[in-house]
């Protein structure tokens, strides 16, 4: 180990992420002390890694982080979470900041301090790639004094910001392609709730926990958006066909426009929804790359309506990856066997229930034979804790029929599921 170059132990530190490690790691020897002083690039402090961290004062916790990182130089990654713990004096966090932020690459922030920091005021027009910030506030956003010049990755959770202020943000970071909002706390000037962002370079966005009358996103290369636990009234996305993956989990909203032009989706992902089958097929049904399709536990509008799988073998060719979870309503299935179309391509199959009857194993049957290349087979299930007899037997005979059918299907990987 004598004959590791220092540079090299400072990576090897580096990697060790959490703060209290690395500390007992530099005691080895004077080399490796050098090296947390000198090329250490990434620490860490997290309250959860560490229960002392909730034992101590808020004073002390604050000097043994200062002490920390005053005796590292050139930090490139700095990540503080605080949770449960006492808020800590402005003036300390702020000299953290100064202190690291010339060389600082990545920072992730949750830290509860008295008064609010300013994070945009202190590390803009610096080096920041990715930033993290959590249980903040943020007012009066300065595109050009608060200039971003590198930064590629956003993320807000929980975070106090007004809708004009989250649009000045995304315009101050000229490079951002990654926006992650989870649970911000919208503050609003009138009485209709109205968020639109505008950004160039976007090509990720992850919206979570939101309640909305109207979110508009404008970006011309987005090719990622997942929205989950949204209450939304219109959600309106303004691009230029370059979405590829898409996800909806668990969100209400009246009207969804996801662009005109949507040739070069390869996934979509939708599941917890209640969907009006024929408008959202006529949205999706020009996606001629699709490669993933996922409907899971999605409720239909009209109770009729019936998913064809003949017109998703013909509309989309090139499909490898299908996931549908079964509805019995009255005894009529929402995915319709009919047609004479296969899905040549789908090499992956997976098939859900949530209360399950003797039929399933009747559907489980007809889609794989029109799946003739298929490969993998998942068969998810909910068993619930309190088991009758009758519930018992069902799983029983279904055990069976899959066990007589897989016996045709020798080729076919077989994985179950269950929760």
């Amino acid at each position: 180990m004598e004959h590791l170059p220092v540079e090299v132990i400072g990576n090897i530190l580096s990697l060790l992420g959490s703060a209290r490690d690395v500390v007992i790691a530099s005691a080895t020897c004077r080399k490796w002390r050098e090296a947390c002083r000198k090329h250490l690039h990434t620490l860490s402090f997290n309250s959860n890694d560490w229960h002392v961290y909730h034992d101590l004062l808020g004073s002390r916790l604050e000097i043994l982080i200062t002490q920390t990182i005053f005796q590292t130089t050139g930090l490139q990654g700095l990540s503080i979470l605080m949770d449960d713990v006492d808020d800590f004096s402005a003036s300390t966090v702020i000299a953290w900041l100064m202190y690291t932020r010339e060389t600082l690459h990545r920072l992730i922030y949750n830290v509860r301090t008295t008064p609010n920091v300013n994070i945009l005021e202190i590390c803009g027009r610096q080096k920041l790639e990715t930033l993290e910030l959590s249980h903040n506030s943020i007012t009066g956003v300065e595109p050009n004094f608060q200039r971003f010049p590198c930064l590629k990755s956003l993320s807000l959770s929980y975070v106090s910001i007004s809708a004009l202020d989250l649009n000045l943000l995304l315009t101050a970071c000229p490079k951002i392609e990654t926006l992650r909002l989870v649970n911000p706390e919208i503050a609003i000037s009138d009485a209709q709730v109205t968020v639109e962002l505008s950004s160039p370079t976007l090509k990720s966005v992850y919206v979570e926990a939101i309640s909305l009358d109207k979110f508009i996103l404008e970006a011309d290369n987005i090719e990622s958006l997942h929205l989950k636990d949204c209450a939304l009234e219109l959600f309106e996305l303004i691009g230029k066909g370059t979405l590829k993956h898409f996800k909806i989990d668990d969100v209400s909203v009246i009207q969804l426009y996801i662009g005109e032009t949507v040739d070069n989706l390869e996934s979509i992902d939708v599941s917890n929804f209640t969907i009006i089958w024929p408008k959202f097929y006529l949205m999706i049904s020009k996606s001629s790359k699709l490669r993933k399709l996922r409907l899971w536990d999605v409720v239909f509008d009209d109770e009729d309506e019936i998913v064809d799988l003949e017109n998703i073998a013909v509309c989309f060719p090139h499909l490898s990856h299908l996931a549908l979870s079964y509805d019995l309503r009255d005894g009529v299935v929402n995915y319709g066997l009919q047609g004479s179309s296969h899905l040549e391509n789908v090499i992956t199959l997976e098939l859900g229930w949530t209360v399950i009857s003797d039929l399933f194993s009747l559907w489980v049957e007809g889609l794989l034979k029109l799946c003739p290349n298929l490969k993998k087979l998942v068969i998810h299930g909910v068993v619930s804790e309190a088991k009758g007899h009758e519930e018992c037997q069902m799983l029983a005979n279904f055990t069976s029929s899959i066990v007589q059918l897989m016996r045709t299907y020798m080729h076919v990987d077989v994985q179950f599921d269950y929760e």
